[in-house]
């Protein structure tokens, strides 16, 4: 039997991304930022940021190894960057395979039992790997209160003291960042 492509939109998805519910915000927002920059990069002008993407794998995973993570290497294709608390990593399968393989997985947490889990497909762009692994190791300050953050994982955090009047009857974990005047990044 001859199976044919499908005619119109339906085709077979050239990435896939995923993220957990509980995969802190700020990654989310940072990948689809990223995801919307280079969308329309592409719509307006003759440029193809988005598919395909020549950015090579270490522009995603360098700036972890800046930041102290670990690094080791399988004979399995598999690389792991791990926290230097071994609290979260990344993993990246580096020889090309299909698509519907797993290229890039990140969590929170030990890796047999993460808090949260990002999973990026083959096909995906590396640029939006990059600002996913941007934002999981960016310094900024978040605010949170107590009740936004797991019983199990307030011993991991830096508590800052607020500098500004608190709000009645939340307690901030951080003060808020400053926000830039003219920038959308983090």
């Amino acid at each position: 039997m001859d199976h044919q492509r499908p005619p119109g939109p339906v085709r077979p998805a050239g990435l896939r991304v995923t993220f957990d519910a509980t995969t802190p915000a700020e990654l989310l927002h940072d990948v689809h930022s990223e995801l919307l920059d280079l969308y329309l990069e592409d719509r307006y002008s003759d440029q193809e940021r988005l598919f395909p993407d020549l950015t090579p794998p270490y522009e995603a995973y360098a700036p972890l190894l800046t930041r102290g993570w670990s690094h080791a290497v399988k004979t399995d294709d598999m690389q792991t960057f791990l926290t230097p608390e071994g609290l979260g990593g990344v993993r990246h399968r580096y020889a090309t395979s299909g698509s519907g393989e797993l290229a890039w997985r990140a969590w929170g947490g030990y890796p047999s039992e993460p808090h949260w889990t990002a999973r990026f497909s083959f096909g995906t762009p590396t640029t939006l790997v990059a600002a996913f692994t941007a934002s999981l190791i960016s310094t900024e300050p978040l605010q949170r209160t107590v009740q936004d953050v797991p019983a199990h994982t307030r011993r991991a955090l830096y508590v800052a003291t607020p500098t500004g009047k608190q709000q009645h009857g939340t307690t901030p974990v951080t003060p808020p960042p400053p926000v830039p005047a003219s920038s959308h990044a983090r």
